[in-house]
């Protein structure tokens, strides 16, 4: 599904061109080492410190990325309005929320179109118009055709948007600081879907016919923001400027990005090999490596493409979608109600998430994705165990969704594309996150199609000690084949899927020499063999 490359002129974003949420930290798959020989102490990676306009830049892009949160959290809101108001089946309900990522892979293949061609800068006035047209359509619907219609160009715009947010953060970041500022389009989405709950809160005096239709308006408001922004605040990226021969502009761009006085033209140059390394890359390896893998490729795609898919299989999407519906069979029927606990549950994801952007470089991956697991199969547990009797128990309802999205926030959300950015080795990056993130959203998709009839068909007990069961079965799984990638170069873990497969063919593929690395330093790696 990834494009490729076919000349040096056209930017590396195939691996972001379908609907991703990334937290890649090294954009080219490169270690960025110090310049070298350089007389300028300044100019020194190790010591660079981040300057104003780059958290400027990253902050513009980061909003773009509000638009699919609010998205979300409006729709949790609405959606029950919106059937009553329209006389929407569950079915129907279903596949208007579920249709979002359809339309988004949709949008985020299309989105290299303008984004190699006319640049990051057009690709946020395009994401953002799109939306907008979406939302005004969705708004004033009185048929589900054109709510369908509407949706659709939502889709499209969220898909557009997030093809290019974390590219464009990446590369308007320094290296040292690239992990954390492309975190920030994370944080926006959870930032989004706390305003759309809020939204929900604003209107719920408002008839309900009515209401829905004043939320689903209020998501015009941002993408005009996004507009402006792209339009007279943030500069075109660097890397683009380069790849298209106008290295004058990117110069001028990298010393707003940069401290005073730091060379920039090394970064220019930096950036032209990256560009042409990527580009052998792409060509030297086909689609052969990935639909016939060698051992050492295939557990590499088990492990990437596998927390991918795992991560909505655990059903976080259609949770958030379908939370006033689990409130409501809980014995909550006051919709200010709802919404006041919708912020409430929102801002618990939202700190949550902050705070496992600190932990995660610091603890490492598979102890926060085993905490994560092991907690939210206590969570659905707990949720199940609130519908059992005749009177379902609203507090236990209340308290098992919150610890459910705590619990995803610290671990599976976070964590999942870091590691798939990691375990994915420089000849089949862009391919796998392609296919990655196809598993992903294809996984949300069939969760948020199918959630309320198969809750409703197995009663909601069932359904949540059904869900119970699937995150211990990931746990399993991920306890057996998930190796620990903090701190590990692209090359390291090549030799490592190399060692523990007995296939140093992937050596060869990747250019490197046969030689014996020490194994990840982490006792919990036995488990893995």
């Amino acid at each position: 599904m990834g494009a490729t490359s076919s000349s040096p002129k056209e930017l590396s974003s195939s691996s972001q061109s379908v609907l991703t949420f990334p937290l890649i930290e090294e954009d080219d798959g490169q270690q960025h080492q110090p310049p070298p020989q350089h007389d300028d102490a300044t100019n020194n990676n190790t010591s660079v410190q981040i300057t104003r306009s780059a958290k400027l830049y990253a902050f513009c892009a980061a909003l773009n990325s509000c638009n699919l949160g609010y998205d979300i959290g409006v729709n949790t809101g609405a959606g029950i309005l919106l059937q009553n108001t329209l006389e929407l089946s569950d079915l129907q309900l279903e596949a208007f929320f579920g249709s979002l990522n359809l339309f988004a892979m949709a949008g985020a293949l299309s989105s290299h179109l303008v984004n190699d061609k006319f640049g990051r800068r057009w690709s946020f006035r395009v994401a953002a118009t799109i939306f907008i047209f979406g939302t005004i359509l969705q708004s004033a619907a009185y048929s589900y055709v054109v709510l369908m219609i509407g949706r659709a160009f939502v889709g499209l715009g969220v898909g557009f948007g997030l093809a290019v947010d974390p590219l464009y953060i990446a590369e308007i970041s320094p290296p040292q600081h690239r992990g954390r500022l492309v975190n920030w389009s994370e944080f926006a989405i959870n930032l989004g879907i706390v305003f759309g709950f809020a939204s929900g809160l604003m209107f719920a005096t408002v008839d309900e016919t009515v209401a829905w239709r004043w939320m689903f308006s209020m998501g015009a408001i941002l993408p005009c923001f996004v507009i402006y922004f792209a339009t007279f605040v943030m500069p075109e990226s660097p890397r683009w400027l380069v790849a298209n021969d106008r290295d004058g502009e990117a110069c001028e761009v990298l010393k707003k990005v940069y401290p005073d006085g730091y060379d920039v033209d090394v970064i220019v140059t930096e950036i032209k090999e990256s560009i042409e390394k990527e580009r052998i890359a792409e060509h030297a390896v086909g689609w052969g490596v990935i639909l016939f893998p060698s051992p050492a490729f295939k557990r590499i795609l088990m492990v990437g493409m596998g927390i991918s898919i795992a991560q909505q299989a655990v059903g976080i999407d259609a949770i958030i979608y379908f939370l006033v519906f689990i409130l409501k069979q809980s014995g909550i029927n006051s919709r200010i109600t709802q919404m006041w606990i919708l912020v409430g549950l929102g801002l618990i994801k939202l700190g949550v998430i902050f705070l496992a952007g600190r932990l995660l470089d610091r603890t490492g991956r598979r102890p926060l994705v085993f905490i994560s697991l092991v907690g939210m199969s206590v969570s659905f547990f707990i949720v199940a165990m609130s519908f059992i009797g005749a009177v379902a128990s609203e507090v236990g309802a209340i308290v098992g969704l919150g610890l459910y999205l705590a619990f995803f926030s610290i671990g599976m959300g976070p964590a999942t594309w870091t590691i798939a950015s990691e375990v994915f080795t420089t000849s089949i990056r862009a391919k796998a996150m392609s296919l990655a993130t196809f598993g992903n959203r294809a996984t949300a998709t069939i969760f948020a199609s199918s959630f309320l009839s198969v809750s409703n068909a197995m009663g909601s007990s069932n359904f949540f000690i059904m869900m119970t069961l699937v995150c211990l079965v990931i746990l399993l799984w991920m306890c057996y084949y998930l190796p620990e990638t903090k701190g590990l170069s692209l090359e390291e873990m090549a030799h490592y899927f190399a060692e523990i497969t007995g296939d140093e063919s992937i050596l060869e593929v990747e250019g490197l020499n046969r030689r014996e690395v020490d194994r990840p330093n982490d006792p919990e790696q036995d488990i893995l063999l």
